[in-house]
């Protein structure tokens, strides 16, 4: 797709100065703009390069006035910042803004879908699913049967909702997301193997709600698996069986969450992050990238540290760590007395 200045000033509505029908058809940073390509500056660091960039056309700050002469057309515009990201909002919108059915593909005759839907080739859609407006399923999706799918949702190439999941509004679930899977559910057997307990329960996505590529969603047990509004989640990251994330909270790539804990509202979870089962985590927790959470959180607790080793060894010391701010404390009186002592003695 191809823009003019004159037409991505309208957009923006700025100014435009030098050519209007320079057109552009790729966005670039500013130093390594090309012909064809559109940036932008806003940061001061970056000053140096309107004056070389071959960018055909650069969105800057109104205040800006070159000192010196420059190639690339300019779109004036109160803040720069702000525009380019309403302008890569646009884009994103001209970019996904598919609509129709296209073949070969699946859908059942039981499927109850909205307008505007899109559905990629090589994608199935199961029995007695229920569709929204405007929603996207991109090329080699798994929808399973039984499936509620709200307004505004987007799956993109290669996501797996299986059957009795529930997606709220406003949802984008990324390629290779896995949403409905079997909790890791199993009873040991006296002779060491394992018996598969059944995964009859679902999972229930709410509104806002962004899935990472890879990351997977287990259905629960019994009940609902949870991922409440606004919650957004990172790429690869493991979500067991009964688990519930509360509104709002962000957690980063490869953090594993054990099955049934409960974590609150507005929670910030680092990357790499391990959390035990059966947990309750509070709300406006920060836990730091790579922690170990092994017990219940309250509420605003920031927390960080995950020393792996030999259990009793680390049960021991962890009792040490606990007292380990009153043991230096401790330290310092007795190296103060002992000072004292050879001071008076010298004396």
């Amino acid at each position: 797709m191809k823009f003019t200045a004159e037409q991505i000033a309208g957009i923006l509505a700025g100014e435009v100065v030098g050519n209007p029908m320079v057109e552009v058809f790729r966005l670039s940073k500013i130093e390594e703009g090309s012909a064809g390509s559109l940036t932008f500056l806003s940061n001061p660091k970056y000053l140096n390069h309107i004056y070389t960039t071959e960018a055909s056309v650069t969105i800057v700050n109104d205040t800006f006035f070159p000192e010196n002469a420059i190639n690339t057309t300019l779109i004036k515009v109160p803040d720069a910042y702000a525009a380019f990201s309403k302008l890569l909002e646009f884009y994103n919108e001209v970019k996904n803004n598919k609509s129709g059915i296209e073949q070969p593909s699946f859908l059942s005759p039981t499927v109850k879908h909205g307008e505007n839907l899109y559905l990629g080739s090589f994608s199935y859609i199961g029995e007695n699913v229920t569709i929204g407006d405007n929603v996207k399923i991109y090329p080699n999706c798994f929808v399973g049967d039984n499936v509620v799918v709200g307004d505004n949702v987007t799956f993109f190439a290669g996501a797996k909702i299986y059957s009795e999941s529930i997606i709220g509004n406003n949802c984008t679930i990324h390629s290779g997301a896995i949403v409905g899977s079997d909790g890791f559910g199993f009873a040991p057997n006296p002779d060491g193997t394992y018996t598969k307990i059944p995964q009859i329960g679902n999972v229930i996505i709410e509104d806002n709600v962004d899935i990472g590529s890879c990351t997977t969603i287990d259905r629960a047990t019994m009940g609902s698996t949870i991922i409440r509004k606004g919650v957004k989640l990172d790429n690869q990251i493991q979500i067991a069986h009964n688990v519930e994330i509360g509104e709002n909270t962000v957690i980063a790539a490869q953090t594993g969450v054990a099955g049934s804990t409960k974590i609150g509202r507005n929670g910030m979870i680092g990357g790499q992050v391990g959390i035990s089962g059966h947990l309750t985590i509070g709300n406006n927790v920060r836990i730091q990238a790579q922690a170990g959470v092994g017990k219940n959180i309250k509420d605003n607790e920031i927390i960080q540290g995950s020393p792996a080793f030999g259990y009793n060894d680390f049960s021991k010391s962890f009792i040490h760590f606990k007292n380990l701010p009153k043991i230096v404390k401790e330290i310092a009186e007795l190296k103060k007395q002992i000072l004292n002592q050879k001071n008076g003695n010298n004396g």
